[in-house]
């Protein structure tokens, strides 16, 4: 089974494989990793639920995401993505989204398109379910904003990465398909500096 559900019912989300170094070829796109919470955001008719990987409801701390989902042209829909709240140089500001009144202004970055008005994606290749999210969110103003790929080497994607301060990068295979927990086609690789692994470092060490 592809996809799996917690017990209230939820999608598990797909989690990439940690990597030291990213793949490249012409099998691989990959993305940046913005440094928030992972998010699912599921439209059923007029009903919207933000909800994390482990199945918390998200919705009223997230109002301008949800604001967002209810605009889209669609019966129903399932997206996967990143929240975030964005500084003024562009960059994830992790902090922010821990607080109750800056997280009202979070935006999400979406990567994939689990479901659509009835149509169970997951068994397409990445780069269709991509296409279908780009169409589903082109006449999106805010809120939610599409993730884009590059199809480039990903060394030097990485490298790219790195320099702007992103937490990394997320290479996906362009006929992979998506698949509920540990996902190999997903491979992600941190950048070392970033202020997520500086973070989490520092939280592990006062632990």
């Amino acid at each position: 089974m592809r996809l799996k559900r917690s017990p209230a019912g939820f999608i598990v989300p797909a989690q990439p494989v940690m990597a030291s170094r990213p793949p490249s070829g012409v099998d691989w796109v990959h993305e940046i990793k913005h440094d928030g919470y992972r998010m699912i955001v599921r439209r059923d008719g007029p009903a919207v639920r933000v909800y994390s990987r482990n199945a918390y409801d998200w919705t009223a701390r997230l109002p301008s995401i949800a604001a967002a989902a209810e605009r889209i042209k669609a019966k129903s829909f399932t997206i996967d993505g990143e929240a975030v709240v964005l500084g003024q140089d562009g960059l994830s500001r992790f902090e922010d989204l821990r607080r109750r009144d800056a997280a009202r202004t979070a935006i999400l970055y979406a990567f994939d398109l689990i479901e659509h008005d009835g149509e169970d994606l997951p068994d397409r290749p990445f780069l269709d379910s991509k296409a279908a999210l780009a169409r589903l969110l082109r006449d999106t103003k805010a809120g939610i904003l599409l993730n884009e790929h590059v199809a480039e080497d990903g060394a030097a994607v990485f490298e790219h990465a790195c320099r702007l301060g992103a937490e990394g990068i997320v290479s996906k295979r362009v006929d992979g398909t998506y698949r509920s927990g540990p996902c190999a086609v997903w491979i992600k690789v941190r950048n070392p500096a970033s202020v997520a692994v500086q973070r989490e470092r520092s939280e592990n060490l006062n632990r």
